[in-house]
């Protein structure tokens, strides 16, 4: 590590003195009118580089409307246009050159929009679904189906991505997305991710970033790409902000209300965002089982299940930050996060086993019960600082972030015999399960312009993970409580990565460009397992302890080539190389009870897995893309299921069971069809084709699955607005579970009332309750089938007040220090 950094020094240093031959010579200039061909004065000016948005200049409009650039490098550009009232223009775009270097631009005209009534400006909407070369952006507020929603929810709206009855995340077919919340990874999986997106709300989002190939500056993790939710945050100078309060009706009632308040004056900006949240949801669930006997298949036993289950919980967040102008150059920020979650989660399954002609034999009651605590807390100091003219640029970032859970969870059983007399005696089993987990991170990332329009980046990152588990669990019997020492453990894990990475960028040509990305990543991780095993010799269990190192360091690579045919097709190819580690929880070899017959388990053996994606993508007028994608994966992890026949039981549990190939073809169109309608669809094919071994059964699996999203927006004048969206899923495979088709329709309406200072919303989704989950898994001597059906269709109302007192300052620099870089459309510092 210590070459590493030294070798990572002497380069940028290096570099940095290449910056000062720079030659920059190139002007622009141009005019700005609105639509009634009057000039605009104190328009803000933003020259973009036309590769990736960044900024690289920005300026002000005279008061006739004019305004220029000096001294800018070679290289391709654009410029865009904003100002109070209007819509945002944009130039064409235009490139700078040795032998053409002072270019006018034509008279750009911005649209006016509605005027600002009682000192709130409303400014004109952004599309729903933003394409750029290295990412989809989902805008979340643009979509009145998003009304009510949780962020998971929203997700799953999302292109590409699709969600399970368990909350796990899949893109484009592929599991293993990893999350991000304003820049910086969530360090939650599983079970606890989608509890945590299930808790928020779509009030508290502002954008979702869909990379299937990030760029070398991200972390290396994440089989199928990175998703970045952004929660809302306001660049208005002066005081502004918003209140909304929602109501949605399904089986149960839910609850929710945000405000977002921003204050910025001179040097500092002050926001804060407060949330609450309160979910109610129910869900059967239907499973069919058949017990072979392992070498003849014969059927032993058949199980005929249903559990009724329903959760309460209370979200309350809280997140507040500061930041300060030091100098023109410098930035710093702090930001404060935290949330407490309490929960009740309940299930009550009766259970019926047959014989294999299908006489009843016996039935089995249970009821089961998680009162759980989540608490996080989270801070983060950032910096932002230019080191020069030419756009040299340091960024850094330290965090800590720590999670809080408490989870008791009592599980009772009554046994019956076929005519429903009792049988046995019931037995009781109390767990405590509380667990932490701590992360400490810190990060530098450093930027340098370079002649042509060429970029170099670099950068550094470590981080340190404890997540500490103590599964305890009690029998009852007489009202004593005894340990079970078979399900009891303490298990503590520790994970240390430390990264550097490097990027190049520049023009390969008139028509080519090329991004280049090397990754390098050490991996030092331990685990200890602290639990009780069964001694033959004394007849009962005894103390034991077991611990695992992982030591590695692997090279990431990442390569992104763009061609330009002409102004209305361009191609880029990209390749990645990524890897998925397991989840925390899935290490962990303590058992989780579902039902009496049923349990998940970890796995201390899981190894990492790693993927090579290849993409290649046509971009057609600018609203046409269609991308090609190959994905090898090796020792995938995937949930597989074992039983035991001589208890009955079933466990579930992850392992590295397979490879995995896909091949998939993606089409996505956005289009302004008429001024009044605009419409968005996506659709995705793709082959994913399992071949490995499962309980030492070779296994091939291979399934084609289709995917079809479309969201319809209308205006339809005085305030009014509507959007329909839905999905369709065919037949599918994760790993060795085949799911069954799915659907699902969404409709709402939008009215803009209050003179423009508030609107009401209201949503319908999943109309036709089509999303019911449905799927089988067949191999070796499983054989089971399941229904899940979830509360899903409701009816959601939304209302937003809005309120500020300043305007837009031109020329304001706004935050980009910290793990966040991105902070809207445009990527300033060129990041």
């Amino acid at each position: 590590m210590r070459k590493l950094m030294t070798l990572l020094t002497v380069a940028l240093t290096t570099l940095s003195f290449v910056s000062f031959a720079q030659v920059k010579n190139g002007k622009v200039s141009g005019t700005v009118i609105d639509g009634s061909a009057k000039t605009i004065e104190s328009a803000t000016i933003t020259l973009l580089r036309a590769k990736d948005s960044s900024v690289a200049k920005m300026g002000v409009a005279d008061r006739t409307g004019k305004f220029s650039f000096d001294g800018i490098t070679d290289g391709i550009y654009m410029v865009s246009i904003s100002a109070v009232g209007h819509e945002k223009g944009f130039s064409e775009i235009f490139e700078i050159t040795p032998s053409n270097l002072n270019i006018t631009l034509k008279t750009i005209e911005l649209i006016p929009v509605a005027k600002s009534v009682g000192g709130v400006t409303v400014t004109s909407k952004k599309p729903l679904i933003e394409q750029r070369v290295d990412r989809t952006i989902v805008n979340v507020e643009a979509s009145v189906t998003n009304v009510g929603n949780s962020a998971l929810e929203v997700l799953e709206k999302a292109p590409g991505v699709s969600v399970d009855k368990d909350g796990n995340i899949s893109l484009k077919g592929k599991a293993g997305v990893v999350i991000y919340i304003d820049g910086r990874p969530a360090y939650l999986s599983g079970a606890d991710l989608a509890n945590m997106l299930r808790s928020m709300n779509a009030s508290q989002l502002e954008q979702i970033e869909i990379m299937t190939n990030p760029p070398a500056k991200y972390d290396a993790a994440g089989n199928s790409g990175v998703i970045n939710i952004k929660t809302k945050k306001n660049k208005q100078f002066g005081y502004n902000g918003s209140v909304t309060t929602g109501y949605t009706q399904g089986r149960h009632a839910r609850f929710n209300e945000s405000f977002n308040f921003n204050y910025r004056q001179g040097k500092v900006n002050l926001f804060t965002n407060l949330s609450y949240n309160r979910n109610h949801r129910s869900q059967e669930l239907f499973i069919t089982r058949n017990f072979r006997e392992v070498v003849s298949k014969d059927i032993i036993s058949m199980f005929d299940q249903r559990s009724d289950m329903e959760n309460q919980n209370h979200y309350y967040n809280a997140k507040v930050g500061v930041d300060y102008s030091a100098s023109k150059k410098t930035t710093l920020g702090v930001v404060l996060n935290g949330f407490y979650n309490p929960s009740i989660w309940e299930s009550r399954t009766n259970t019926f086993i047959y014989e294999p002609n299908g006489d009843l034999r016996s039935q089995t009651n249970t009821y089961t019960r998680n009162d759980s605590k989540w608490k996080n807390f989270s801070g983060n100091f950032n910096f932002r600082t230019v080191l020069d003219s030419a756009g040299q640029e340091l960024t850094g970032d330290v965090d800590y972030i720590e999670y809080r859970s408490t989870s008791v969870q009592p599980l009772y059983s009554f046994y019956f015999d076929k005519f429903g007399v009792p049988s046995g005696t019931p037995d009781t089993l109390l767990g405590d399960l509380p667990q932490d987990i701590t992360i400490k991170s810190g990060k530098l990332d450093y930027t340098l312009p370079l002649k042509g329009g060429a970029k170099f980046e670099a950068g550094i990152k470590t981080s340190f993970v404890t997540t500490d588990n103590n599964a305890v669990y009690d029998n009852v019997f007489g009202g004593q409580h005894i340990l079970d020492s078979a399900r009891s453990n303490h298990f503590v894990y520790d994970e240390n990565i430390n990264a550097a990475y490097v990027n190049y960028s520049r023009k390969l040509g008139k028509k080519w460009d090329g991004q280049f990305g090397l990754r390098v990543e050490n991996t030092n991780a331990k685990g200890n397992s602290k639990g009780y095993e069964y001694n033959a010799a004394e007849d009962r269990f005894v103390p034991a302890e077991k611990t695992f190192e992982r030591n590695y360091t692997q090279l990431f690579p990442t390569a992104y080539l763009q061609y330009t045919a002409n102004e209305k097709n361009q191609f880029v190819i990209n390749y990645g190389r990524r890897i998925n580690r397991p989840d925390y929880g899935s290490l962990n070899p303590f058992i989780h009870f579902l039902d009496r017959y049923t349990f998940e388990q970890g796995n201390p053996n899981l190894k990492p897995q790693f993927a090579h994606n290849i993409e290649l993508k046509h971009t057609y007028a600018g609203f046409l893309t269609t991308t090609i994608n190959y994905t090898s994966t090796d020792d995938i992890i995937q949930q597989v299921l074992e039983q035991n026949e001589a208890t009955n039981e079933t466990f579930i549990k992850q392992a590295n069971i397979a490879s995995l190939e896909q091949v998939g073809l993606s089409v996505s169109a956005y289009k302004q069809i008429k001024k009044w309608w605009s419409g968005n669809v996506y659709a995705n094919v793709y082959h994913n084709h399992f071949k490995g071994v499962v309980n030492g059964d070779n296994i091939s699996i291979g399934i084609a699955t289709l995917i079809v999203q479309a969201q319809q927006q209308f205006k339809l004048g005085k305030g009014w607005s509507a959007e329909v969206s839905g999905f369709y899923r065919t037949k599918g495979v994760e790993g060795v579970i085949f799911i069954r088709p799915i659907a699902q329709v969404n409709a709402g309406f939008s009215k803009q009332i209050m003179k423009n200072n508030a609107s009401v919303r209201l949503n319908v989704r999943d109309i036709f309750a089509m999303q019911v989950f449905k799927g089988y898994s067949k191999y070796s001597n499983v054989d089971a089938e399941f229904k899940n059906v979830n509360d899903n269709r409701t009816v959601s109302i939304s209302f937003t007040y809005r309120f500020n007192k300043g305007k837009l300052k031109a020329g304001s620099s706004k935050k980009n220090g910290g793990a966040s870089d991105e902070e809207s459309r445009v990527k300033a510092g060129g990041n």
